[in-house]
């Protein structure tokens, strides 16, 4: 499959996902208690056989060049890469990506060289699983120059994303970049529905030639402005993908996502054999449940969980949780390492909680991003302490949301 080319777009700053955009790219969040962001697209077309790969990005990459590296390595017969294209500075161009569009057309110098027939772009930040040998195929039978993925929404969502108007052969003839909650889009709504709307995923495929010609300008944006310019010049083609799709542009919605795929059947499986999501192979030890009690609950390996109570929740890779510890309704991205007992007594001395939740600290509707040190005796979103969205230091409440940042420090006996 040497004629695709796939061009993951990694996004801006990420400012929606703060704080756990704030070291890291928003592909290299981690998510589901071992994978990252950035595994769900990638995964999607190796499970197609689409693997030639590019990965864009601008903003604090390091951590997701890292992943890559280690988890995306392919045998020197089967020509395939995973590659970071991070934003750089050349003769032609002294400034970074100013949107999706400009950031492919930056890179048409790497591009080029592979010779492809088609474009597939995919989004870094969005959770689903979609046959994208069968989006090809159905791209090709259209005879379209360029197709668009696209998903039925509601109203409420319809608001902040692009809406498609199809006519009944499936040709895009109109295209509507989030409306907002109160005009009146009835017209657009998808065929054989009274109140559901197309909505784009951000996911297309374009001829080598198409791609070229559409970003012969200085427009930025594929869905703001390339695709709105040329549906008048081109055949542009709907996709109708009726799977689970979610896009995790805000804390809440990466919240509820995670929290999601503990329910008993999730409408994201992981489990599924046929289409496995990949990531890095840590080769840690099991898991160690030391008599807790754990329902609706995922838990990543190498963790070590003694006398607790877990509900609704999920436990990233070696996570440490103390005796009497409870989690309800939380995220836990785990830990980097293991601390050695040297540490762990260096800690000890000046009173500082080790990495992981200490023994009898109660947790409830919160994130805990990685390597944070929760201490003994801690009540964290469980006492209806009134206090706004905000940012204060070693944690952020957005949404309602408690978000323990990476490498936080609480100390014993702290109520949040």
């Amino acid at each position: 499959m040497s004629e695709i080319l796939s061009v993951i777009l990694g996004g801006g700053k990420g400012t929606r996902l703060i704080p756990l955009t704030q070291e890291r790219a928003k592909p290299a969040v981690p998510f589901g208690g071992k994978f990252r962001l950035v595994d769900i697209p990638i995964s999607n077309c190796i499970n197609a056989n689409l693997r030639e790969i590019y990965v864009l990005t601008q903003f604090n990459s390091a951590s997701l060049h890292l992943h890559i590296s280690k988890t995306y390595s392919f045998d020197t017969f089967s020509k395939g890469f995973v590659e970071i294209l991070a934003a750089e500075q050349t003769f032609e161009h002294t400034s970074w990506y100013e949107g999706t569009a400009d950031a492919v057309r930056k890179n048409f110098i790497h591009f080029r060289t592979h010779h492809p027939s088609y474009y597939m772009i995919l989004s870094g930040d969005q959770l689903y699983r979609m046959d994208l040998l069968d989006f090809l195929a159905q791209h090709k039978a259209s005879s379209a120059a360029i197709s668009v993925a696209c998903t039925t929404v509601d109203r409420q969502n319809a608001s902040q994303l692009g809406i498609l108007k199809a006519d009944k052969n499936g040709t895009i003839v109109d295209f509507l970049e989030k409306p907002g909650p109160t005009r009146d889009i009835s017209d657009y709504r998808a065929p054989g529905t009274t109140d559901r709307y197309l909505a784009s995923m951000g996911i297309y495929i374009f001829n080598a030639v198409a791609m070229e010609s559409s970003l012969d300008n200085e427009l930025k944006d594929f869905g703001k402005e390339i695709i709105p310019h040329v549906i008048n010049r081109l055949k542009v083609h709907a996709y109708r993908f009726n799977g689970y799709w979610e896009d995790i542009g805000t804390i809440k919605n990466f919240y509820e996502a995670n929290l999601e795929l503990t329910s008993v059947r999730p409408r994201f499986d992981i489990y599924d054999e046929k289409s496995p999501i990949y990531t890095h192979m840590r080769n840690l030890p099991p898991s160690k449940m030391n008599f807790s009690n754990m329902s609706q609950a995922l838990a990543a390996e190498g963790c070590i969980i003694t006398n607790a109570s877990i509900t609704n929740s999920i436990v990233g890779v070696r996570t440490v949780i103390e005796n009497g510890a409870s989690l309800n309704g939380v995220v836990c991205m785990g830990a980097d390492y293991y601390e050695s007992e040297v540490q762990k007594n260096e800690k000890s001395e000046q009173r500082i909680p080790i990495i992981g939740i200490g023994k009898g600290s109660i947790i409830k509707g919160a994130i805990i991003d990685k390597n944070a040190c929760i201490g003994e005796s801690c009540r964290i979103g469980v006492d209806d302490i009134p206090r706004p969205d905000g940012d204060y230091g070693s944690y952020h409440i957005i949404d309602g949301v408690i978000v323990i940042v990476k490498n936080a420090v609480i100390y014993p006996g702290t109520t949040i």
